[in-house]
């Protein structure tokens, strides 16, 4: 007999659950990936929609200037024509900050609500109708160009629409790797996991560029198809809980094939007692109940009756099941603000995540004018920060499940990342070289206490023991976090646009206030967590003791 290959021991060496939860982060990861390759494009699509124009206008000047016409007038002309209505008047900074704040305005106001309502319907409908929803609008905004629509209104309601229906995403996965993982090596877990938003990132930003300078419509309506096409992965494949395999394994043992008969008599109080004739004259009788676990109903065979070898079939009483324990309600919205850690969290991740999406949507822009490369050549550049930002949440995760301090490890990532960003500013201005450095290293700082936030602080506050087993409020606790943070996020860019009109130094300026502010909330859970530590090996004698 030949000896079995080491690449199929290594398979069968796993059980079912562990595939089925392999499956879902897999799955999960690349879900969210779509929805952040499909925003990605707009910061790709910026130096498109308005052109550095100085370099045609010159060869259309001296053009002119050697026909002997006035030199002025094509210039102007030029001008005009090298970039895309309403984006190619001077105050093109502002409206292209609004369409990003028009977007992530939507987005903050829609995440509170998101969370309540994916507590209250299946995760999985709920994320597919809001991926489908999602790639229409994204597809939208790129028919803008095919269909040549220069009204500015048109790409403002596209973003809100879009901004609104992409809250289904984030309180929707999350949830999901919760149930599915347990606080062991959570953060290393969610670290990995949440390299999806860089992985995103980076697609979004080589698809968008493949187009921008040919076709940058294309630029959204391929990033639009692709999460299209997620959502309906995600409708045929996605398992939102772990009890929800119990209802295959209920029906493969069910002996529903062996059933020639099925009697049935209204019992007591509006019960139904349900009576099963067998073939080998053996009857079983099932009372059942409805138990909800997480999101789906399921029946669950209480009590058993063997009946004699006859046809004759005895009504049983029903069974009255009574539980220890009521059965979990969706946490409100205030209860969910009590959970210690939730408010100081929340309103760190708001300016974590300002400057997060700074970078995300005005980067490329910023290494177009500094550097002075084409929208291509700024857009690869610029994957680089978001390469730095998977290392930088990996190495968060992996630092808070060593120490177990959450709020110490980002606290630490915050102070250092405010001094980076000024050396950024200056180093920027010498050449890629010293840029591509300093993207990486920004990108780690700036991204780790971001993505530790969002998925392995969110996944314990959302299973704090406060909350006694009640997995309901994993959903709203990260809608609220995120949509705090998303808050940041809207305000970022928008202060960009504004500030980027009197030098790019104040938005730095800016960053780096944001960080310090982050870090300043994060000071009493940092003391808390230093004062734990010390008091920890007390507390463990007295519990030998006792």
């Amino acid at each position: 007999m030949a000896p079995i290959p080491p690449g199929i021991r290594l398979l069968v060496s796993f059980d079912r659950d562990q595939w089925y939860r392999a499956l879902t982060f897999v799955l999960t990861f690349l879900l969210y990936t779509s929805f952040h390759l499909s925003r990605k494009p707009i910061s790709i699509v910026k130096s498109e929609l308005h052109k550095n124009c100085s370099p045609l206008s010159e060869l259309s000047t001296l053009a002119s200037s050697s026909g002997s016409q006035e030199p002025s007038l094509p210039s102007r002309q030029t001008d005009m024509d090298c970039s895309w209505k309403p984006f190619d008047k001077g105050n093109y900074k502002q409206l292209l900050g609004a369409m990003d704040y028009s977007f992530l305005c939507a987005y903050a106001i829609g995440m509170y609500l998101s969370g309540i309502i994916g507590e209250r319907l299946p995760i999985r409908l709920y994320l597919t109708v809001g991926m489908l929803t999602s790639g229409l609008f994204t597809c939208l905004f790129g028919l803008g160009y095919i269909y040549n629509i220069h009204s500015l209104g048109f790409y403002i309601t596209v973003q809100v629409a879009n901004g609104l229906v992409q809250t289904t995403g984030w309180p929707s996965v999350v949830t999901c790797i919760g149930n599915w993982f347990g606080k062991g090596r959570r953060g290393l877990i969610m670290g990995l996991w949440n390299s999806h938003t860089s992985v995103g990132n980076i697609l979004g930003s080589l698809i968008a560029g493949y187009w921008v300078s040919s076709n940058w419509g294309l630029s959204f309506i391929v990033p639009g198809l692709i999460i299209a096409v997620m959502g309906v992965i995600c409708f045929l494949f996605l398992i939102e809980h772990p009890n929800d395999l119990k209802s295959i394994s209920a029906q493969k043992s069910s002996p529903g094939k062996s059933m020639v008969q099925t009697k049935h008599w209204n019992g007591v109080n509006g019960h139904t007692e349900v009576y099963l004739q067998y073939k080998d004259n053996k009857a079983k009788a099932y009372y059942y109940y409805e138990d909800r676990i997480g999101y789906q109903s399921r029946k669950s065979y209480d009590t058993e009756l063997l009946l004699p070898r006859d046809s004759v079939c005895v009504p049983v009483q029903p069974v009255v099941v009574v539980k220890n324990e009521s059965e979990p309600s969706a946490i409100s919205f205030m209860g969910a603000l009590q959970i210690p850690g939730v408010i100081e969290f929340s309103l760190c991740l708001l300016f974590a995540k300002l400057v997060s999406y700074t970078f995300l949507f005005w980067l490329p822009l910023y290494i177009t004018k500094a550097a002075h490369l084409d929208a291509k050549k700024a857009g690869d550049l610029s994957t680089l920060f978001d390469v730095g930002g998977i290392v930088g949440g990996i190495f968060a995760g992996v630092i808070s499940d060593k120490l177990g301090k959450r709020a110490t490890t980002c606290a630490v990532m915050l102070l250092l990342a405010a001094p980076t960003l000024y050396g950024f500013s200056m180093i920027s201005q010498f050449g890629i070289g010293p840029t591509i450095g300093m993207l990486l290293v920004c990108g780690g700082l700036v991204n780790g206490p971001y993505s530790l936030i969002t998925t392995a602080v969110s996944a314990d506050l959302g299973t704090h023991k406060s909350l006694k087993g009640n997995a309901k409020a994993l959903s709203t606790v990260t809608a609220i976090i995120d949509g705090t943070g998303s808050v940041g996020a809207a305000l970022g860019p928008l202060l960009a646009g504004l500030l980027s009109a009197g030098g790019w130094d104040r938005v730095f300026y800016m960053l780096m206030t944001a960080d310090f502010l982050a870090l300043l909330l994060l000071l009493r859970l940092v003391t808390k967590e230093l004062v734990s530590t010390k008091s920890h090996p007390i507390s463990a004698v007295e519990l030998k003791e006792h």
